[in-house]
């Protein structure tokens, strides 16, 4: 019988923590099970066995394991060695990735029951599969063909070219050779449409996974996938990936050129598209990424031939893609032809498109009535107190509110600066351009799809059923309305603001303008008739608008190589982006600059900073940024492990004692 026993411990520190089973202890634990274990001043807190063994620590006290909450393990040892590698790739501790990966009910230690104890009925494909077209079928063929050669394959497919379709076939085929799947989309709003198509085929099979789910629901799906009848299939968002699956066959990563797919805070700031890719090597399961506009990484991995590459250039049905204007705004300005946010052919078209009962999608990639408010005598601008960023107005609620932290204030009777009354909101964002289609389209029925908007996920749910049952006529949407929605009625699409995402000091915003400005082109026309598309910009001369309209990403993907190669970006180059943490200023460039310090003489010249982010403080904390950019042929492993030890270093001195360190790697 064993005597201690290592146990993961949700919490931001290193290793494992070592823990006593008394001989009381009924039942013994297994590797996988939870426990509850003192720890620190808390009274006790849920970890997870990993290890039983009778090597007692040195030189420290070992206090005792307080009961075993599970007779079985919760975890399958493949799980483990995935949240192991997740910890070491991405510079976090395996508390952080256990803290992730489980539903909060059994983080708090509660034991569930299997949702369903009846077996899934046996797939019948019928009348309910959808037919191929014959590029349909050739796409399907090839990514056979790719995958005999290349576990991971690209699929490159225009705006409903029907991928969907094909992905159905190849999970009905997964499914008939006893795999299981697991089908991943960057959004939860993606995901109603979605299981409605896929239920309609697959049944009770399908189990749905994200965050709108209560924990309940959550752990039920979690308990279902360790019986001997789990899901067959699996959709969900980024934390799908921490689910059991014990004989996994398909991994399907759909619009996988999506930032949502990158974890931001907190930590472990994972990418679920390569954890995704790893577990399906792992379990010798096949992968195939999806997208019509295919990240730059992905598609310069297809091109050097460490994935396999399928095109699907026509739409299903042959339908042309859409026609893109370009309207210039600035040249109406200075006109004077603008309405608000609207030009005179936006207006007109969306006129003609309600007249002849069609929809219409507008996007603006900005939610709240204004970005900010300021006093037009003085200029004064209210600022969060905890973060250094305007407020953005939502006039619905009457108060104006942080973005980055949530603090939310009544707007100002009169500017505190000079006094004058004269405040107004400047910009438009989603809340504002809805309110003003009311008045300019008054028998128009107007809907918003933004973050606001679809707090619970019965009302992103009721929006998407009511404009797919026309009983809205105009979407108005962030870049909820970009993501793979299909709506078969919407002829035309605007963008009122192409710029926006350009104007970002990052080196990826071409790319994700590019993405962002075809993905929503591509919602319209999608059926019978060739959509149109007005897209409003300031700079129509640049070379990014016209590569959007000829559905260039071939010359986009090529001119950013080259920058990228030059100025030495991923994918030529890992990058580690390395954020320093403190509530005084003072202290946060004293501690930025000893690691910079550091880090030159381990890496000199690759170290660049360090300097402030474009948001300098949030939530009170002021930050700095340190970027390391990493040749591949580096000991990257050996790299990681110093940057661990300079920061425990560090923080081990009094003086930084309240700073932190963070660690984004292969940051989005």
């Amino acid at each position: 019988m064993s005597h201690f026993a290592d146990v993961i411990i949700p919490v931001p520190l290193q290793g494992l923590f070592t823990y006593a089973l008394p001989d009381t202890l009924v039942p013994q634990p297994q590797a996988g099970c939870r426990v509850l274990v003192p720890f620190g001043n808390r009274q006790s807190l849920v970890g997870l066995v990993v290890r039983l063994h009778d090597q007692a620590p040195v030189g420290i006290e070992v206090k005792q394991i307080l009961e075993v909450v599970d007779a079985t393990p919760v975890i399958l040892p493949a799980q483990l060695n995935l949240w192991q590698w997740i910890a070491d790739y991405y510079l976090c501790s395996i508390g952080e990735v256990f803290k992730a990966a489980l539903p909060g009910n059994l983080k708090r230690g509660k034991n569930g029951s299997l949702s369903t104890n009846v077996p899934p009925p046996q797939i019948e494909m019928g009348e309910s599969l959808p037919t191929l077209s014959p590029a349909q079928s050739t796409a399907l063929l090839s990514i056979k063909e790719q995958w005999k050669q290349h576990p991971v394959c690209l699929f490159h497919g225009v705006t409903s070219a029907g991928k969907t379709e094909v992905y159905i076939h190849l999970i009905a085929e997964a499914i008939a050779q006893g795999k299981q799947v697991l089908y991943l989309l960057p959004e939860i709003v993606l995901t109603t449409q979605l299981t409605d198509r896929l239920r309609a085929v697959f049944g009770e099979r399908m189990g749905v996974y994200h965050s709108k789910f209560t924990d309940k629901e959550r752990a039920n799906v979690w308990w279902r996938q360790l019986s001997t009848q789990p899901y067959d299939i699996i959709v969900g968002v980024r934390s799908s990936v921490f689910l059991p699956f014990q004989r996994l066959g398909l991994v399907i990563v759909d619009e996988e050129h999506e930032v949502n797919f990158k974890q931001q805070e907190p930590a472990p700031r994972y990418n679920a598209r390569s954890v995704a890719i790893l577990m399906a090597s792992r379990a010798k399961a096949l992968t195939l990424l999806g997208t019509a506009t295919p990240s730059f990484e992905s598609y310069y991995n297809a091109r050097m031939g460490k994935y396999g590459l399928v095109e699907l250039s026509e739409r299903y049905g042959r339908v042309q893609l859409p026609e893109i204007e370009i309207v210039d705004v600035s040249e109406l300005r200075r006109k004077r032809r603008m309405k608000g946010p609207f030009s005179p052919q936006l207006l007109d078209r969306t006129r003609a498109a309600l007249e002849a009962g069609e929809q219409v999608i507008l996007f603006q990639n900005r939610r709240g009535y204004a970005p900010h408010v300021q006093c037009h005598v003085c200029g004064w601008v209210p600022r969060c107190p905890h973060c250094d960023v305007p407020l953005t107005l939502h006039k619905k609620s009457g108060r104006m509110t942080c973005h980055y932290c949530g603090f939310t204030t009544e707007i100002p009777a009169q500017c505190p600066a000079c006094e004058n009354p004269d405040l107004r909101s400047r910009g438009f964002g989603t809340e504002r351009i809805e309110e003003d289609l009311q008045k300019l389209f008054p028998e128009a029925r107007v809907a918003r799809l933004d973050l606001d908007t679809t707090r619970t996920r019965t009302a992103y749910e009721q929006i998407l059923e009511d404009f797919a049952a026309h009983r809205t006529d105009i979407l108005v949407g962030t870049q909820m309305v970009a993501k793979g929605l299909d709506f078969g009625r919407v002829s035309v699409v605007g963008i009122l603001s192409a710029d926006t995402m350009l104007c970002q000091p990052d080196f990826r915003a071409y790319e994700r303008s590019f993405q962002m400005l075809t993905q929503v082109a591509g919602r319209a026309g999608r059926r019978d008739s060739r959509g149109y598309v007005l897209l409003q910009t300031l700079t129509p001369d640049l070379s990014l608008i016209h590569q959007v309209v000829a559905d260039d990403y071939a010359n986009a993907y090529r001119e950013q190589m080259l920058e990228r190669r030059e100025f030495g970006y991923p994918p030529f180059m890992q990058m580690v982006i390395v954020y320093v943490r403190h509530r005084r200023s003072a202290d946060v460039d004293l501690l930025a600059r000893e690691l910079t310090l550091r880090l030159r003489q381990l890496l000199g010249t690759r170290v660049l900073g360090p300097d402030e982010p474009p948001v300098a403080r949030v939530q009170g904390l002021c930050i700095r940024r340190i970027i390391l950019k990493l040749e591949r042929k580096l000991p990257i492993a050996r790299i990681k492990q110093s940057l661990l030890s300079m920061r425990a270093e560090l923080l081990a001195q009094k003086a930084f004692a309240s700073g932190q360190i963070l660690f984004d790697v292969d940051p989005l």
